[in-house]
């Protein structure tokens, strides 16, 4: 007699999890790209993380701008800005405007796998030799703001000579901006949702508009000045198309003189030596129409 057999399904493995997802994986030798579980399963947004998988992926020399990441994802330009300055904050990308060989001044960007890493490396290893040791992570380096004392304050040479370096080379914080320009940059976005700015370029811009203010601009005026036609895409942060427009100062509103040349004099109202009526003349007399009676009775 033959051997009993069981059509029920054969136990699962004693080692495979009962919840959550379980990897089918496949060796793939073309058209893939190595990702950093790091940059993978990052925290926040997912937009953040699929722009970086997304330009991780393309080739060197391939445009990541705005307009044309915009072109690939069903995000707007909001979103995709906003993904780009948390990647750039992190350390993943970096945008550098370097000079070329003919004189041109381009922005070039470099995407890490690792933050902060160094993009001035060589070639790629040769995946077949013995793997190279991990390199240091280079630490960002951070502005150093150095007090510059102004020429009517002049230091003496003994005093000069006497400081240290230490308090020379001490930091200055910077002067909290105009709160009137802040609410004046703030409010650009009410106009246009494009012109979104951060905290330190409001500060960056903030200086500008408020010598726009003290030159007796209108706040509606540099609102409409900032942004009366603006192009249809930006291929830079708003803030570098505000602080052209901000660059020059307007003039100062001329100041009122109490009596302005050229001004007629007023003439005095005085009384009229025969009916007693006020009329304006330089000199004291009689009214017109006095004048005018004396002449028809002499006429008549």
């Amino acid at each position: 007699m033959a051997d009993p057999q069981s059509n029920a399904p054969s136990r699962a493995d004693a080692g495979a999890p009962t919840s959550g997802v379980i990897h089918v994986r496949t060796r793939l030798t073309a058209d893939f790209t190595v990702i950093s579980n790091a940059l993978a399963q990052r925290r926040g947004s997912a937009v953040t993380v699929g722009v970086a998988v997304y330009i991780s992926s393309l080739p060197d020399g391939t445009l990541v701008t705005i307009p044309a990441l915009c072109k690939h994802f069903s995000e707007g330009e909001i979103l995709i800005s906003r993904a780009l300055r948390e990647l750039e904050a992190a350390g993943y990308l970096e945008r550098r405007r370097e000079r070329t060989p003919t004189g041109h001044v381009r922005t070039r960007t470099y995407f890490y796998d690792v933050p902060c890493g160094d993009p001035d490396s060589g070639p790629d290893p040769d995946p077949d030799g013995p793997p190279e040791p991990p390199r240091p992570r280079r630490p960002r380096k951070q502005p150093v703001v150095v007090a510059v004392t102004p020429p009517s304050a002049a230091v003496p040479e003994t005093a000069r000579a006497s400081s240290s370096p230490a308090e020379a080379e001490t930091p200055v914080p910077p002067a909290d901006p105009d709160p009137r320009a802040v609410a004046v940059l703030a409010g650009l976005r009410r106009i246009d949702p494009r012109l979104v700015l951060s905290e330190r370029e409001a500060a960056r811009l903030a200086p500008a508009v408020a010598r726009w203010l003290a030159a007796g601009m209108l706040p509606t005026h540099i609102t409409d000045h900032l942004t009366a036609r603006l192009p249809d895409y930006f291929l830079t942060r708003p803030v570098g198309i505000l602080a052209y427009r901000l660059k020059e100062t307007p003039l100062p509103v001329p100041a009122r003189s109490e009596e302005p040349a050229g001004h007629p004099m007023v003439v005095p109202l005085r009384n009229c030596d025969g009916c007693d009526r006020a009329f304006r003349s330089a000199e004291p007399g009689r009214c017109r129409g006095c004048r005018a009676g004396d002449q028809l009775r002499a006429a008549g």
